[in-house]
């Protein structure tokens, strides 16, 4: 899978959101947050966002399966600074059998601050790529 730049700016495209405060540590000299805190970020919401489907990550590990980010794309609007509320909003966009996209729209403040895509492969235990079995398939495409 190649991942689909086609992502909404439009809050209400997606499934489920998550507020992160930008924590000091998170930010450079100047108080902007370095551009490595949005991946943290981005698993932060996507974490939450499956524990808002009912089945949080550690059970998705339990029965033996992980979820591989194969690819990320960041686009940088505005500058996150100490103490904003970065409002991440997270919705699954393409799913396949073994793959799938995760669209996030990041807003402060109602402004645009990024637009983020991550691609996941289905794994096993042992890390091989895996068919997503039909309780997956179900939470994912539902999302």
């Amino acid at each position: 899978m190649r991942i689909s730049l086609d992502i909404s700016t439009n809050p209400s495209d997606y499934a489920f959101f998550f507020d992160i405060r930008v924590r000091f540590a998170e930010t450079d000299a100047m108080g902007v947050a370095h551009h490595s805190s949005y991946v943290a970020w981005l698993e932060a919401s996507r974490v939450e966002f499956l524990r808002k489907l009912g089945t949080p990550y550690p059970d998705i590990r339990a029965q033996g399966f992980d979820f591989a980010v194969l690819e990320l794309f960041t686009n940088y609007r505005r500058s996150a600074q100490f103490d904003d509320v970065v409002r991440v909003h997270t919705g699954i966009s393409l799913f396949k059998a073994a793959t799938f996209q995760m669209n996030y729209l990041l807003v402060v403040e109602g402004e645009v601050c990024a637009l983020a895509a991550t691609v996941h492969g289905v794994v096993d235990a042992t890390g091989r790529a895996a068919r997503a079995p039909l309780w997956m398939r179900e939470l994912l495409a539902g999302a």
